[in-house]
């Protein structure tokens, strides 16, 4: 039986289609993501021309499903802090129904932060008896959760993904220090109730849930020995990935050859964010899981 699922998240649609195995486990049968910055003006609502990229970007995906022999009916597409937010989410919902036959939703931060968790479970080897710190980097909203292997003690949805830092400090080219400070009280103000939550379940390992993370894993980690749906790595080799990021210019990063060009603007808000909260929670370790919320989307029931 194959399944499909669609992540509708703020700078990019990712859609996965899985098969599951004799052993009941689910297998990657295809993958596809199309950028769409819905939030390019904010989260308030989506731009006549963000609007258009993601309907594009659904009708792609219906065409796919057909080639795939999929019904589009039967797929679970679900929206998160740029479709959640925007005044006209709904009236993006109802476009993709009309044109798609795909019937999409959003869905809370909670709910967010619980699909993480479930998608990374499925690819981290957990370490035992120990808290974790999930952080999951999107556009328009970052989650994190606290959690063991076997429960979930806190999450949370915060508006402080990556577009809207990268668009509201608009900083120079390189940062300037002053500029990544600025971000950092931003941040420290906004994440007080995370905070909170690691004075009661402290962590001294993290794991970054895709986006940014995959890019740490190009930069930090050998592709010849990094196991398939995870990397790790110690503090101090996320600092090295950090000072080649903010140091850089934009016609500098734009010749990385394993710097995606969907990632080039905001990939400094990315590092900026992630060293902050290694700092100020103390964490010492990381993983980086290849799987995410739209892995979690599949086990699902």
């Amino acid at each position: 039986m194959q399944k499909a699922v669609i992540d509708m998240g703020t700078n990019t649609f990712h859609m996965l289609v899985a098969e599951r195995n004799e052993e009941g486990e689910w297998v990657r049968k295809f993958g596809h993501r199309v950028y769409v910055k819905l939030a390019e003006e904010g989260l308030g609502e989506i731009s006549p021309a963000g609007f258009q990229r993601g309907l594009s970007a659904m009708q792609e995906f219906r065409t796919q499903l057909d080639n795939l022999g999929l019904d589009a009916t039967t797929v679970k597409a679900y929206g998160t802090a740029a479709l959640r937010s925007a005044a006209n989410g709904a009236d993006f919902f109802s476009s993709v129904l009309a044109t798609t036959g795909i019937a999409a939703r959003a869905i809370t931060g909670q709910e967010e932060a619980r699909l993480i968790y479930r998608g990374v479970r499925q690819a981290v080897p957990w370490p035992e008896e120990q808290t974790v710190l999930i952080m999951d980097i999107g556009g328009g909203s970052v989650e994190f959760i606290l959690a063991d292997k076997n429960q979930v003690f806190w999450e949370h949805s915060f508006n402080v993904g990556v577009a809207l830092l990268h668009r509201s400090f608009n900083y120079n080219d390189p940062v300037h220090p002053a500029e990544i400070m600025a971000i950092e009280a931003f941040l420290n103000a906004s994440l007080e109730p995370l905070w909170q939550a690691l004075a009661r379940y402290p962590s001294f390992i993290m794991v970054g849930a895709a986006g940014a993370f995959d890019t740490i894993d190009l930069f930090a980690l050998d592709p010849a020995t990094k196991p398939l749906t995870y990397g790790y790595l110690e503090r101090a080799q996320f600092r090295a990935v950090y000072d080649l990021f903010v140091k850089s210019t934009l016609r500098e990063r734009l010749v990385m050859p394993l710097l995606l060009p969907e990632r080039v603007d905001m990939v400094v808000a990315s590092v900026i964010l992630i060293r902050f909260i290694l700092e100020r929670a103390g964490i010492q370790e990381i993983y980086t899981s290849t799987y995410s919320m739209k892995e979690g989307m599949l086990v699902e029931e």
